[in-house]
């Protein structure tokens, strides 16, 4: 397939791997940030042909995995009224509340499966038809995702708001990714000395926002894209900066990524979101690292319409989830992997998720 085969090249990424090689001279350790990063790294065994100095660890890319358990509670919750028809993207389905596996609605999955009105859809706008063709209903749409997802959702509801569609709202679970980034570097514990950025996240929002982490943390982020070559060309500009001694922003993404991104896109997402501080599953709360509804959009906000709040988190204690998220353990490491957590019968989102990292091992890795 044209523009995707020739970034999956074998012979190339023999190249950049020797070319790699070739300037390491002690260890290093990279963390890529987007999910589909790591599903691509543990896919084509990039890793595996890297020199043994160079470790990749995986970060907390993938917005599914974050969404905090509590929220998962309230779309439950909001989805087992009568009088809803839920919509989220299918990922979502699967992500285990904080009711035990014993429980009848532990998931979004096990609530349609009861009767719920539960609908995968593509894009928040298809969720917007759906609340004009069904005007007695209430239509809520799960928007979960990072700056990539965000201004789709920003327009469903511009556009709901001038169409005056009274029956659509929005559980909001937007997440940034630079404060994120910071939370890592901030960690007593973190051993990141170079950051593979997303490229998808910097196609919409450029990379100046990442200028201040360079500056402050003395760090190499190279903006990356998501096939092998990408990641390989990616890896070795990373590694130019740390066996010289640099720490400087620098954009691999270039056929995508422009330095000031999509502005079309910022300018909707400012109009319809705020920042706000957003706690993030196995992580914590991030000050400044989510986006809400501006007070002006409040009316389709779903928390509010149904009045749903106090969930208390119960995460599974079994689950590591957090620590693979901040890139200090890896899946393969989590004693219930591929036992007591699978994709059948998940412990934690990143078992479940299409960006998460231990569904990555367990479809590329695991062996029985």
């Amino acid at each position: 397939m044209k523009f995707v085969d020739e970034y999956r090249d074998a012979d190339a990424a023999g190249q950049y791997a020797r070319a790699i090689a070739a300037i390491t001279t002690q260890a290093w350790t990279i963390m890529e940030i987007c999910g589909g990063q790591t599903h691509s790294i543990v896919k084509f065994g990039i890793d595996e042909l890297l020199p043994p100095e160079i470790t990749l660890i995986h970060g907390p890319g993938c917005p599914v995995c974050v969404t905090p358990v509590e929220l998962i509670d309230r779309a439950i919750a909001i989805a087992t009224q009568p009088e809803v028809i839920f919509c989220s993207f299918g990922d979502m389905l699967r992500v285990p509340g904080s009711r035990g596996v014993e429980e009848r609605e532990k998931d979004l999955l096990t609530v349609k499966a009861m009767g719920g009105d539960i609908r995968i859809v593509y894009s928040p706008l298809d969720a917007l038809k759906i609340a004009q063709a069904h005007p007695h209903k209430q239509v809520v749409f799960f928007a979960v995702g990072f700056e990539t997802t965000a201004p789709a959702t920003a327009m469903a509801v511009y556009q709901a708001a001038r169409q005056e569609v009274k029956n659509f709202s929005l559980l909001v679970s937007h997440v940034l990714v630079p404060p994120a980034m910071e939370a890592i570097l901030a960690s007593p514990h973190h051993r990141v000395q170079g950051f593979l950025a997303a490229g998808h996240v910097c196609t919409v929002m450029g990379y100046t926002q990442y200028e201040p982490l360079v500056q402050k943390y003395r760090i190499p982020i190279v903006v990356t894209g998501f096939e092998p070559l990408d990641i390989l060309q990616g890896v070795y500009m990373c590694i130019q900066q740390l066996e010289s001694g640099r720490s400087q922003l620098e954009n691999q993404y270039a056929r995508s990524v422009r330095r000031s991104g999509n502005e079309t896109a910022q300018r909707l997402m400012r109009e319809v979101f705020e920042v706000v501080p957003r706690q993030w599953r196995g992580i914590g709360r991030i000050p400044q690292s989510g986006l809400g509804l501006r007070d002006r959009y409040a009316e389709f906000d779903a928390q509010k319409r149904f009045d749903i709040f106090n969930y208390a988190i119960a995460e599974s204690t079994e689950c590591l989830s957090g620590q693979i998220l901040q890139g200090i353990k890896k899946p393969h490491e989590c004693p219930a992997f591929s036992d007591r957590c699978t994709p059948e019968h998940p412990l934690g989102a990143p078992m479940v998720s299409s960006e998460g990292a231990c569904a990555a091992y367990y479809r590329y890795r695991h062996r029985v």
